[in-house]
């Protein structure tokens, strides 16, 4: 949060940028999201005393994982677009793909719940997906 509030403060204090005032709201707001959800499941993991992680849980963290390095090297070459083009379009590509796996793999995860949660309480499936 304090980051977000950092960037928003720069970008209105700042008289010319070279990317569009939007665009650079959008993105930090992003990734501020992104890390809230992440702090979340943490924090999920400490308070619902999580020891052992279902193989597609262990894949959405290593998603994850490779996602923050893709940004991490994307980040730096921001400064010149122009020159780094190839290269930031393939960072984009790679994440683009990683996500849609997590997104298989959150589907799936959902579908398995679903099924456990049959034979039981109804609420056991809506508790636990509020979790997810």
């Amino acid at each position: 949060m304090r980051i977000t509030r950092e960037v928003l403060i720069g970008i209105r204090s700042t008289f010319i940028t070279p990317f569009d005032r939007g665009d650079i709201k959008d993105l930090i707001t992003s990734m501020d999201d992104a890390i809230d959800e992440m702090q979340k499941t943490a924090k999920a993991i400490i308070l619902f005393e999580l020891t052992t992680f279902e193989p597609d849980m262990r894949a959405m963290a290593d998603a994850i994982v490779q996602c923050a390095r893709l940004v991490a090297r994307a980040m730096p070459l921001l400064s010149n677009i122009g020159q780094h083009a190839g290269q930031l379009n393939e960072i984009c590509l790679q994440v683009t793909q990683i996500e849609g796996r997590g997104d298989e793999i959150h589907d799936r995860g959902l579908k398995i719940l679903y099924e456990r949660s049959k034979a039981g309480d109804p609420m056991d499936f809506v508790r636990a997906e509020g979790n997810l």
